[in-house]
């Protein structure tokens, strides 16, 4: 099988590591065991290889918002940059606009042009880089609009690590803290990513409790995901678990490798894989014609 979709992907590219818009330090590179080579970014042209040889069709992109930009250490990748990358790949890119809960309506304005004329298919927001829990008031009218544009919203569960010693964040992401949220926007689809290690349970708890919380294997490589992590996506919640790598975290040809030797049933792999995206992501363009797929 082929067609897979990765929703959690950065734009790790040299103008990005260059322009300090990564958050990542030499420190937590090495933390996390990346290849010496990758340091100093990847050409958007060489990572569609990448995605080639690993069987992805198409990865989400996430121009991302990461704190205030009132503090120093925030930063962000302009939505305009991972438009024109979507717009240079259509067939393999699609956009997601980082939330910054301090630009208020402005904020707002941003969020309905990058979907409604720049064609992005969701929303994601970081709350450790804000010290604010996903059930803050602070949210609120962002989950709103998203709930009124159709678009999901992913976020980051659990804890974080130390991406820069210049900037320590605080582990605000329990998965709980969504239980709020999926009751005041029930027609607001909830995407937990990163899994919600060391509160994985927690997850799993929400994910069950909510129709409209969904969570994604990223972030993580697969062969080190909890195990009751791996049996519930094979199991009672395979329409509830979206594969991701979190890029450049995690590489997506060992991304891939790693699931398939999950050993996980043919019809929840392809749940996971592909199929959970494309429900979830309404605004995801729809293939024209069924690619062969094994």
């Amino acid at each position: 099988m082929t067609g897979y979709i990765d929703i959690v992907c950065n734009l790790y590219d040299p103008i990005a590591v260059r322009k300090g818009q990564t958050g990542l330090d030499n420190t937590f590179k090495r933390q996390v065991r990346m290849d010496r080579r990758l340091w100093g970014g990847v050409p958007v042209s060489d990572y569609l290889r990448r995605m080639d040889r690993a069987g992805i069709e198409r990865s989400l992109l996430i121009a991302v918002r990461a704190g205030d930009l009132n503090v120093a250490g925030s930063f962000e990748i302009p939505y305009q940059r991972v438009y024109k990358v979507c717009q240079r790949y259509p067939d393999r890119f699609s956009g997601l606009a980082g939330v910054d809960p301090f630009r208020g309506i402005a904020g707002l304005k941003e969020l309905d042009e990058a979907v409604n004329n720049m064609g992005f298919v969701g929303a994601h927001l970081y709350p450790h880089w804000f010290g604010l829990p996903p059930d803050h008031a602070k949210y609120y009218p962002y989950y709103a609009r998203c709930a009124e544009l159709g678009i999901p919203i992913m976020m980051q569960i659990g804890h974080n690590l130390v991406y820069s010693r210049k900037r320590r964040l605080p582990s605000v992401g329990k998965p709980i803290t969504l239980d709020p949220v999926a009751i005041d926007f029930p027609e607001l689809s909830l995407i937990g990513i990163h899994i919600g290690v060391p509160w994985t349970d927690e997850a799993i708890s929400m994910a069950w409790k909510h129709e409209n919380i969904y969570l994604a294997g990223d972030a993580y490589a697969p062969r080190h995901w909890p195990k009751q992590f791996v049996h519930y996506a094979n199991s009672y919640g395979s329409h509830k678990v979206l594969f991701g790598t979190d890029w450049p975290v995690i590489d997506p040809e060992r991304a891939v490798r790693e699931v398939a030797e999950l050993g996980m049933r043919p019809e929840a792999h392809r749940a996971m894989m592909r199929e959970n995206a494309l429900k979830v992501f309404t605004r995801l363009p729809r293939p024209t014609s069924q690619r062969t797929r094994k």
